[in-house]
């Protein structure tokens, strides 16, 4: 077998960005192996030494797809074709001149009637014996002129908008032929994909996806995680563990960082490894509180409390208990004015009525509330500066929810100023975080993207967990360290801080 490292393309693609994903299995005989597979196709090749096959070869250059493929490919040729023929390039620049002619030779027609009209006026205040009806035929005659001339412009025009639109019509028919044969097409291929799970059971991606109420996305079944669970099962294999991870350069926007571990993608694998790993034995991240909520302050208008990682600030769709709920059990009425993420420990307010809730999220959508949190990130090689601060805008990822993205186009201005206060003999790295902004996941993604420090907080599986330093259980290393702020009612400046760290 070829070494991947031995073909330069290879290396090259690779290196490019790529997600890659590992499964380890038990044979037949109970024998431990280890299986590879990538995301989509390298350099146009879905087959390639040391991978799994895909579940459904769209790259065979003898296959259905790529027929039907060139069929499409046809009508795009079609569609240039006629798009930058000469006889359309002929006709819009002939419509331009003529336009522009009309336009001129109708502008000095109104200036001649202009002066045809003063000089009429002219004459009959001047002279009394004016002939006032051959005055008026004049001005009736140049106007019929004018409508005449425009008539014949506005003809002329329209003959050549006319040929214009033939090219139009045929140009927009073969548009639509070609949407009709993609979409006849992609649906074609979400029947060819056929996926299995633990228990036998066999359905395609198409009806799948439909029976959820849903249309699988482009791609849908070329992710790395299908293609080793389909491997398996065909080959009566039976998964132990697996992992996907980023492999060479990082993208613009998403956060991938080389050798980091991420989660699936939720639009495509979501549905698709719910049913696949249907039958498993899965082993569930444990979620258990690192401390328990512990009241700091309290007053007739606010609380302030230490949530602990693993405990959502409000109800979710899970049912797990979170902290408004906890709160509630013991208090008469309670308001959320901000939240933390579930993995994320620390201080947060709560108001006791509705004016303190209005002034203190008030103060929040100002930015006028002051938060410090600590933080520890993983070993990387690339040191970052001992302070600085990072502004990417973020917008969510609507592909990859819950993740944010960075977005320089669409994305909310996002602020960080940061503080290195530590290096670890381990290779992590401690520091302080302060946002200027409150964006959702704003302080993991200035944290992980290359563009930022380009070091995930030790324990994000969303954002590029470092396995050297995570375990299963190894929780977000991000703690709400601080908060100031403005009592609602006094007005005071007042500050609390959490030093219930768990790690």
């Amino acid at each position: 077998m070829k070494r991947i490292d031995e073909d330069e393309s290879l290396v090259r693609e690779f290196k490019q960005g790529k997600m890659i994903g590992v499964l380890t299995a038990r044979t037949s005989h109970g024998e431990l192996c280890y299986i590879a597979a990538f995301s989509g196709n390298i350099g146009g090749r879905s087959l390639i030494d040391g991978f799994v096959p895909p579940i459904f070869d769209l790259t065979d250059p003898n296959g259905d797809f790529k027929q039907r493929e060139s069929e499409i490919s046809n009508i795009n040729k079609q569609i240039a074709t006629l798009t930058t023929s000469q006889e359309l390039a002929s006709l819009q620049a002939e419509l331009a001149e003529a336009t522009a002619s009309k336009n001129c030779k109708l502008e000095d027609m109104r200036v001649r009637m202009a002066i045809s009209k003063r000089n009429r006026e002219e004459i009959r205040s001047n002279c009394k014996d004016a002939d006032l009806a051959a005055l008026i035929r004049e001005s009736q005659y140049e106007k019929a002129e004018f409508r005449r001339l425009k008539a014949s412009w506005d003809e002329r025009i329209s003959q050549i908008k006319l040929r214009i639109d033939d090219f139009a019509l045929e140009i927009n028919r073969l548009k639509q032929a070609r949407a009709n044969m993609s979409e006849n097409l992609q649906n074609w291929i979400f029947r060819q994909y056929l996926v299995h799970n633990a228990v036998g059971e066999c359905i395609s991606i198409e009806e799948l996806f439909a029976q959820q109420g849903l249309i699988p996305p482009g791609g849908t079944g070329e992710c790395a995680a299908p293609k080793l669970l389909e491997y398996a099962y065909r080959n009566r294999l039976q998964p132990l563990a697996m992992g996907e991870f980023w492999y060479g350069q990082s993208p613009a926007t998403a956060v991938r960082t080389h050798g980091h571990f991420y989660p699936s993608c939720t639009s495509k694998c979501g549905p698709l490894l719910g049913y696949m790993t249907k039958g498993l034995r899965l082993r569930v991240k444990d979620m258990t509180t690192c401390f328990d909520p512990h009241i700091i302050y309290e007053d007739d208008s606010i609380i302030v409390v230490e949530k602990p990682a693993g405990m959502p600030s409000v109800p979710g769709l899970d049912g797990r208990q979170s902290l408004l709920a906890w709160l509630e059990c013991t208090k008469e009425q309670i308001h959320s004015v901000h939240r933390l993420d579930m993995d994320t420990s620390g201080v947060m307010i709560f108001a006791k009525t509705e004016t303190a809730a209005i002034n203190l999220r008030k103060q929040f959508e100002e930015h006028s509330v002051r938060k410090t949190y600590k933080a520890r990130l993983c070993s990387e090689d690339n040191q970052a500066e001992s302070n600085g601060t990072i502004e990417l805008p973020l917008s969510p990822d609507y592909d990859e929810r819950p993740r944010q993205k960075v977005d320089h186009q669409h994305g909310k201005e996002a602020q960080t100023r940061y503080e290195i206060t530590g290096h670890n003999p381990d290779g992590t790295t401690d520091i302080l975080l302060y946002p200027h902004t409150g964006r959702t996941h704003q302080l993991r993604v200035h944290c992980a993207h290359t563009l930022g420090l380009g070091r995930p907080i030790l324990g994000d599986r969303l954002y590029g967990s470092c396995s050297v330093h995570c375990s299963m259980d190894t929780r977000l290393h991000l703690h709400a360290f601080s908060i100031t702020f403005s009592h609602p009612l006094t007005e005071k400046e007042m500050t609390f801080s959490s030093d219930l760290l768990c790690f």
